[in-house]
């Protein structure tokens, strides 16, 4: 019997547990938002209000905390700059879960966990040099397939293609005469 064991296995080992905690906690704080299941979103719930909590204290100490607790650069720099400071006024209670219609492979209970107020639009986080140089790799293959097809587009002349169907007609034309 499981008798005063607090938290959820989620049929993972502990590390397992623990990498998928800090992914969905990362996530949540870069993007204010995330859909998963209900389970999980009360999982990290408390763990997400308590970096909140420690993020408003600006220390030294409480940036080597949030480290500890996230190893992403990004999220502990939001979480200082961004989050902190939105949160000065409140207590606690930053964070709500909106629930959703049920998954339809398993029917599981989907939810919707946010933050209780929005960051302003102007304040955002720098991209990872990683990120940065994804999409611009992805914004030159953009370019030069676009080119690809302006070459082949510009091989076909419309004129040899309109001649090409007004002598095709006039073939026919001339076959059911006969």
């Amino acid at each position: 019997m499981r008798k005063k064991i607090a938290g959820r296995k989620f049929k993972r080992t502990i590390n397992q547990r623990k990498a998928l905690f800090r992914g969905l906690i990362t996530s949540m704080i870069l993007n204010e938002q995330i859909r998963t299941t209900e389970a999980k979103a009360k999982s990290i719930k408390a763990d997400v209000e308590k970096i909140i909590t420690i993020g408003k204290k600006k220390s030294s100490n409480a940036e080597i905390e949030l480290y500890k607790k996230i190893p992403n650069k990004e999220a502990v720099e939001k979480v200082i700059k961004t989050l902190g400071p939105l949160f000065s006024n409140r207590p606690g209670g930053y964070t709500r879960i909106v629930r959703l219609e049920n998954r339809l492979k398993d029917n599981a209970k989907m939810v919707l966990l946010q933050f209780v107020e929005k960051a302003e639009i102007g304040e955002v986080i720098s991209e990872s040099k990683k990120s940065a140089k994804k999409t611009a790799k992805k914004a030159t293959l953009a370019k030069k397939s676009l080119a690809k097809t302006t070459t082949k587009v510009a091989k076909v002349s419309p004129l040899k293609s309109i001649k090409n169907i007004t002598s095709k007609t006039q073939r026919t034309s001339k076959r059911g005469d006969k």
